[in-house]
């Protein structure tokens, strides 16, 4: 039976299976943010390779070695892309926490313009009250998710493969006020 006692069950569970059900062949994962216990069981369910870190651990790589990036929420900037570039492979996907399109507009708009400048899509994505972008230089998150994948995960109190594909549906006046700005 899931845990229901978890208060991050759908932050853990959206931030791990949106962009690993995304990835064709995810392999190695870099995660960038705070986690807890149930973060960490929910990447388990993945037979993958998991570094847990910090941003300023990005500057110190140098090859293109992660299938996967997770960043918390951040003040992404050109030098953050320059590090995310530098170690996120070819066919790479990086998921990202964001502002809500109603708290910070801009903050959005900025987010995936800057990341539109390195992804071939950038789709901003929502579950509860939070915001989040994927952003791939190959695979599109609902065209090309993993169904095999989605549809067999065990235990979940949020996530599967119709939330997956309902979380980057917007009521119409957002998706027009992202038209030119996300990149579907």
């Amino acid at each position: 039976m899931a845990n229901l006692n978890n208060k991050n069950f759908s932050l853990n569970e959206m931030m791990v299976h949106i962009p690993l059900c995304t990835h064709k062949e995810p392999k190695k994962i870099l995660v960038a943010m705070d986690v807890d216990e149930e973060f960490k069981n929910e990447m388990n369910k993945h037979t993958v390779e998991v570094e847990y870190t910090n941003l300023d651990s990005l500057k110190s790589k140098n090859d293109q070695e992660f299938d996967i990036i997770i960043l918390g929420k951040n003040d992404i900037d050109d030098m953050l892309m320059a590090n995310i570039n530098k170690i996120l492979k070819s066919d790479g996907v990086l998921a990202m926490i964001t502002s809500s399109y109603h708290k910070d507009e801009q903050k959005l708009k900025s987010d995936l313009t800057l990341l539109g400048k390195s992804f071939w899509i950038v789709m901003p994505f929502s579950f509860g009250h939070t915001y989040a972008i994927l952003a791939s230089k190959k695979y599109h998150p609902t065209a090309d998710i993993n169904l095999q994948r989605s549809d067999l995960l065990d235990d979940l109190n949020y996530y599967s493969t119709e939330v997956h594909l309902s979380s980057f549906v917007f009521p119409a006046y957002i998706h027009k006020g992202l038209t030119n700005i996300a990149k579907r």
